[in-house]
């Protein structure tokens, strides 16, 4: 799979969380977000309970709250079209602070917020406590089909040969006086644009003649063959079953 790639996410350090196997990890965070999507949006005290789970995971990771929170600004546009949701949404009309506003349209609202916040928070934990690299090893791990592993895999390190492709041909436009003010300059925009497209594509494929002339015969090998035991695995599965007993209590009280 190559060398260990950081991301900007990940916060090195070394916790019980950290030291998880990944593919525990993915199956415990997918498992703690289908729980919460399940619970019933009028449960308000339930979503307040995984959010406890959420903090106390984080404590374990050692995971400081700022850097948890300022990374779910990601979830902005979420929270401004469920802010619609009260003024768009038909059906029976209340009065919030003088506006009057849709009663299901608020509980939408909230719903959007709240399991849309808990999950981005659990992928947030996660993607802090694992590097890329050792998440497509866990995505490997738990039978996820090989081919997208491999495009995801690619995509992630292809990613990074382009925005320096692009830095290199910002730099060296600013170094011959350009400067994007206006309409007139979209024309040199777009030819930077299309020469990186043909770059980029070039490049791709000598790295795919380097591969096949390597073997590559559409399959990865296996660097690390990354394994769990039952006590990792139960340490891992410690959220999502807290989270599922909270959820059956949701819908039983």
């Amino acid at each position: 799979m190559g060398a260990g790639h950081a991301h900007k996410l990940y916060r090195h350090g070394h916790s019980p969380v950290h030291d998880l196997p990944p593919h525990c990890k993915l199956a415990a965070v997918f498992c703690f977000v289908v729980v919460v999507v399940s619970t019933p949006r009028e449960a308000v005290w339930a979503f307040a309970l995984y959010a406890v789970l959420i903090a106390g995971a984080a404590g374990v990771a050692r995971i400081p709250a700022g850097f948890l929170l300022k990374r779910l600004l990601i979830e902005v546009p979420f929270v401004a079209f469920a802010l619609l949701m009260p003024f768009v949404v038909p059906g029976e009309q209340t009065e919030l602070l003088g506006i009057s506003v849709s009663v299901p349209g608020l509980w939408g609202a909230w719903n959007v917020l709240a399991k849309g916040t808990l999950g981005v928070a659990a992928s947030v934990l996660l993607a802090s406590t694992t590097e890329l690299r050792a998440l497509l090893l866990g995505l490997q791990r738990l039978r996820l089909p090989p081919l997208l592993v491999q495009i995801a895999s690619f995509m992630i390190r292809y990613g990074d040969v382009v925005s320096g492709e692009m830095r290199r041909m910002s730099i060296a436009r600013r170094s011959r006086g350009f400067e994007a003010r206006g309409v007139r300059q979209w024309g040199v925009l777009a030819a930077s644009a299309g020469a990186l497209f043909i770059r980029s594509y070039e490049r791709g494929e000598r790295v795919h003649l380097a591969m096949v002339s390597r073997g590559y015969t559409g399959t990865m090998p296996v660097i690390d063959d990354v394994t769990a035991s039952r006590a990792q695995w139960a340490y891992a599965s410690a959220l999502p079953v807290l989270a599922l007993v909270v959820c059956l209590l949701g819908w039983n009280l």
